[in-house]
């Protein structure tokens, strides 16, 4: 998906909602647990729920990995059948991949031709090497970590290094990179204070922001300082949709917590129109 269709959608929609599909088996229902592939159905159940109220879904692939060769397969069968029925839907595997250059090669490869990704998120910190053979793939995205919304971001990521945040130096230096016309970044939506010194930096791309909702991220003041012309963000949110409901009604419950957000996404977007 180009970066155009994705800002076509978020003006179809009137939303700029990611979905999180990040499935714990101890969380969902469980009527589903007996059925043959139940972290399928849940996402599936899930997707047909909300998909005409977002614009992207987010697989966490440790939620798959920790099932082994049935949550790979489930993975694989979630994105499918987003490719297959929902092909409007931006979708990134949350895998926050970072190894040396043959390594990410092979990772870029299982996401974005075994899988049919449209993006990635890849942490940085092992430099050019190990982000450009992500990049290498001119129609996919590459999800770079900035500042993320966790308390051990101010461990690292905050520190000052020759007079400037680390962070800071991670936005500059990629710009500099190959193909970093296909770079969306990470910023955690409980750091929105910095979102203003980060659009100095990067104008005009994409961010995905977690921690709105469960996390307490205030979408108001992630798009009072994050957003750009042509919206510029992705807001993700995960167990405050998914998780709304463990009963039957949990598809429901998931379509009544997205729309509030959606709602609030419009009432945005209207105002600035």
């Amino acid at each position: 998906m180009t970066t155009d269709q994705l800002i076509e959608q978020i003006h179809n929609k009137q939303s700029f909602l990611c979905i999180g599909l990040d499935v714990d088996l101890d969380k969902i229902p469980q009527h589903l647990l007996d059925r043959g592939d139940p972290i399928f159905e849940f996402n599936k159940a899930i997707i047909d729920a909300t998909h005409h109220l977002c614009v992207a879904y987010k697989p966490n692939t440790a939620f798959y990995e920790a099932y082994g060769l049935k949550g790979w397969k489930s993975l694989e069968k979630t994105i499918n059948y987003l490719n297959e029925n929902y092909p409007e839907q931006f979708t990134i595997a949350d895998a926050k991949r970072g190894d040396i250059g043959n390594t990410s090669s092979m990772y870029a490869k299982a996401f974005f031709e075994d899988l049919g990704f449209d993006s990635v998120t890849v942490a940085p910190y092992m430099g050019k090497d190990s982000v450009e053979p992500f990049l290498k793939f001119e129609e996919k995205h590459t999800i770079l970590l900035a500042l993320t919304s966790n308390q051990g971001a101010f461990d690292f990521q905050t520190k000052m290094l020759d007079g400037k945040e680390l962070y800071k130096q991670v936005l500059e230096t990629s710009k500099s990179w190959e193909n970093s016309k296909n770079l969306m970044y990470v910023v955690g939506a409980t750091k929105a204070e910095y979102l203003a010194d980060i659009r100095k930096i990067i104008p005009d791309s994409f961010l995905l922001v977690p921690g709105v909702g469960a996390q307490g991220g205030s979408l108001e003041d992630v798009c009072k300082y994050g957003m750009t012309k042509d919206v510029g963000l992705l807001i993700n949110s995960s167990r405050g949709i998914i998780y709304a409901s463990n009963e039957k009604d949990f598809a429901e419950a998931s379509t009544t917590k997205a729309q509030e957000l959606q709602v609030q996404m419009k009432r945005i977007l209207t105002s600035l129109s």
